[in-house]
């Protein structure tokens, strides 16, 4: 009867907890079932929201993080406004046909060995903060925002009879105003001047010796006015729209993306897995972690444990929010046996320290039981038979 004692016991305890949903606390586990997940706990985080990926959601959420589109954002008119500013140094130089009526006798260039020539070149000089440039026999010439073209014109009609058919040619002997900022992770933060020819986003970088980092970790971040907007470097590089054309002005940051999201239960691996800065999908993040294992997961409890934008979560009140950041805990579900999840998560956004959790099945959970009982049971059957 003894001997019969334990198997009996353990086989009523297999038969009460088969009709359990979950298995008792005290069972080894790498995380909470799907039931669990799902039900309210008091004396957690408060203001936790279980919510159901759908498809609506989906592009809901991939339509807010996604990155800036420079193309749309920061159109270009086919040139830079590459203009004459404050600081900028102009050298002015005026020819006159013979014979020379003003300029003929003179040279105000040293370097210059005919005193009879009929070219002069006057000085370099500053534009002033008023914007204006001083030349002989024309006065003072307002040249802030014009092109070295419509300054040359300018002088001319100025110089019309006094001097016999001038021509003026304007340089820019030093750009201190039409300038580019480019800063952060790359390895020369330089001011870069900008030239009628039309600088764009890549030629900065590659001024600035190109970025630290790989490629695909960098963003770049481009400030215009009162326009912010970032974009990944590879995205920028694929696609040539993207690489826009510069203005005086811009200030250009290539940023880090150290992202990286956690993938637990039963998955191919448990781990902390690195991503580009463009971006990844939840199915993507799923596949880099190995995928479900099929002995065990439970492909209807996919989760993902986030702290989202409040303006994001339906429902979400000032009391749910956990500081001033405006964020609270979210938990997204997905159910991987609905086959047309596999489009939802193509679409769903991974987000940088997401925690990615797949659930047991319940079957795997009652093996567990099974084979605990087993290893309980069986060396009990041998030692009563032993002492017959």
């Amino acid at each position: 009867m003894a001997a019969l004692g334990r198997p009996f016991m353990a086989s009523a305890l297999v038969s009460v907890l088969a009709g359990c949903a979950t298995m008792p606390d005290w069972m080894p586990a790498d995380g909470p079932s799907r039931q669990q997940v799902q039900e309210r706990r008091e004396g957690r985080i408060e203001g936790i929201t279980l919510v159901n990926v759908t498809d609506s959601l989906t592009k809901k959420l991939a339509a807010k993080k996604r990155m800036g589109d420079f193309a749309a954002q920061f159109p270009s008119s086919g040139s830079n406004h590459y203009l004459i500013g404050p600081g900028d140094v102009l050298e002015v130089s005026v020819w006159e046909a013979p014979p020379a009526m003003l300029f003929g006798s003179i040279s105000l260039d040293p370097k210059a060995t005919a005193a009879t020539t009929n070219a002069v070149a006057f000085p370099e000089q500053m534009v002033t903060p008023d914007g204006m440039i001083s030349m002989p026999f024309a006065g003072r010439i307002p040249v802030q925002g014009r092109n070295t073209q419509q300054i040359e014109e300018s002088i001319t009609k100025r110089l019309q009879g006094k001097a016999n058919n001038p021509q003026v040619l304007v340089r820019v002997i030093q750009n201190n105003t039409s300038n580019v900022t480019v800063v952060g992770e790359v390895n020369q933060s330089i001011l870069m001047p900008l030239t009628p020819k039309g600088e764009r986003l890549l030629d900065a970088l590659a001024a600035g010796g190109g970025v630290k980092q790989a490629v695909n970790r960098i963003a770049i971040q481009l400030s215009r006015e009162q326009n912010t907007a970032t974009m990944a470097l590879d995205t920028i590089i694929r696609n040539p729209n993207q690489n826009i054309m510069l203005k005086p002005g811009d200030v250009i940051t290539a940023l880090y993306q150290n992202q990286s999201f956690s993938i637990l239960g039963a998955t191919g691996k448990n781990e902390e897995i690195p991503f580009e800065a463009q971006g990844i999908s939840l199915v993507q993040a799923l596949a880099r972690s190995g995928g479900l294992d099929t002995s065990r997961a439970d492909a209807r409890g996919v989760f993902v444990f986030r702290f989202e934008d409040a303006a994001l979560v339906e429902g979400a009140t000032e009391s749910t929010l956990l500081d001033k950041k405006g964020v609270v805990p979210v938990v997204y579900e997905i159910d991987l046996r609905d086959p047309a999840s596999f489009f939802v998560t193509q679409n769903f956004p991974v987000q940088d320290k997401d925690v990615i959790y797949v659930s047991n099945s319940p079957a795997a959970e009652f093996q567990k039981f099974l084979r605990l009982v087993v290893s309980v049971a069986v060396p009990s059957t041998t030692l009563n038979n032993m002492m017959k």
